[in-house]
């Protein structure tokens, strides 16, 4: 007979995954529309929307950080999905006025730029310390199958319903899944023992003197970097290239979140440090390795093979980031190292995104997959270099805490 307590986590971790995965449904959803509504109008309004969306992670992980490390994380968590929730939801009748719709689409992105340090912090409670990385292969888990579902039955949504209801379909996401945290009963409560006033910066300053945490880091966001121009290409790359139309441009995305699911599995059985560091690299290495064979051989069945192994790194990423943070990091400092970490990859992640555009005007989709498969590999195999000596050189503190033996 199973302990209460095993019990009792499994059971939260299920409906924080399931919640996780209806929010990310939510997600995918509302970017295909207003992308679709957006892409008639102006590139430049396609270009704002994204950009409102991930730009409060980068400029606002100092603030988000500190009300993760201050207040009860379930709490937080909910009054963010809730903030989200209506954010969204308000775009539905404003969606003749483009400014408006930006400002909602950035108000929204700053109740998600708390939310995710919030559920990373939180995810060790839930599972317990020692089942953490696999709580986060469960939260991916259900991120990526939510994420595939809404990719896929957005269009369908949205032709049937219509725009506006598809945005408030989102908003009611963000709701259900605060409704199915009110039923977990694991809580993150900062600790009364560190700082009454926590400095928002400390997050930043803990990664940058971590070797260990901060070459991770690094290695991973220039991976993103470089390989976020990726997205940018895809659909050239299928139009151009590979003289494919959308079904195929999904078929390929498909390919790469099935590997996603994988990833997220394999990265489920990482236990320490060095694992985990070294499974970052490889990952980033087997990145530019899944985009450089449609690069090199621009045929449907290697496209596919390729974005298969791209989505299988990036699934090890998802869990493996996560858990190398908490491996490093107290508990007491958790949000504060998860925000700053998430601003430092998504803001590698903007970087790309904005000089993919410009790649395009002056190279062809196949050269900038080539481009950018060649900068991913260089990425992890720098990666691999620093994260060895880094190892060699000394233990996390943290994790000598942690797991003392």
């Amino acid at each position: 007979m199973e302990a209460p307590v095993v019990v009792r986590a499994r059971r939260d971790l299920t409906l924080t995954a399931a919640g996780a995965a209806v929010s990310e449904f939510g997600n995918a959803l509302s970017l295909l529309v207003l992308v679709f509504w957006a892409t008639p109008i102006s590139p430049l309004l396609v270009a704002a929307i994204l950009i409102a969306e991930l730009l409060p992670f980068v400029l606002g992980a100092p603030l988000a950080g500190v009300l993760v490390d201050r207040f009860p994380n379930r709490r937080l968590l909910i009054i963010a999905l809730v903030f989200q929730g209506i954010a969204i939801s308000a775009i539905a009748p404003l969606m003749g006025q483009p400014l408006f719709v930006v400002a909602l689409v950035l108000l929204s992105g700053c109740g998600r730029a708390v939310a995710q340090p919030c559920i990373s912090a939180l995810v060790p409670h839930i599972a317990g310390e020692e089942q953490a990385t696999r709580g986060y292969a469960w939260l991916s888990t259900g991120r990526s199958l939510g994420s595939m579902a809404g990719v896929t039955g957005g269009a369908l949504l949205a032709g049937i319903f219509g725009h506006p209801a598809a945005l408030l379909i989102d908003g009611g996401t963000f709701l259900a899944y605060a409704a199915l945290l009110a039923f977990v009963r694991s809580e993150r409560r900062p600790s009364a023992a560190h700082e009454a006033r926590p400095s928002a910066l400390a997050g930043i300053r803990h990664v940058r003197r971590d070797p260990v945490l901060f070459t991770a880091v690094i290695g991973l966001s220039f991976c993103v970097g470089a390989v976020v121009v990726v997205n940018v290409a895809d659909p050239a790359f299928v139009r151009y290239v590979l003289h494919g139309d959308e079904f195929v441009l999904g078929a390929m995305q498909a390919c790469w979140m099935t590997g996603i699911l994988v990833g997220n599995r394999i990265a489920a059985r990482l236990e320490t440090v060095s694992w985990v560091a070294y499974a970052i690299a490889v990952a980033a290495v087997t990145t530019g390795v899944g985009v450089l064979i449609p690069a090199t051989f621009p045929f449907l069945v290697t496209a596919g093979i390729g974005w298969l192994i791209g989505g299988v790194s990036n699934g090890v990423h998802n869990v493996a980031l996560n858990a190398v943070v908490r491996l490093r990091t107290p508990d007491e400092m958790r949000g504060r190292a998860f925000a700053a970490v998430g601003s430092m990859v998504i803001g590698a992640n903007l970087a790309g995104t904005a000089a993919a555009g410009g790649l395009l005007l002056v190279i062809g989709p196949r050269a900038v997959f080539a481009l950018g498969g060649t900068g991913a590999l260089l990425a992890g195999v720098a990666c691999l270099v620093f994260v060895r000596r880094a190892l060699k050189r000394e233990k996390s503190p943290a994790e000598a805490e942690l797991f003392p033996n």
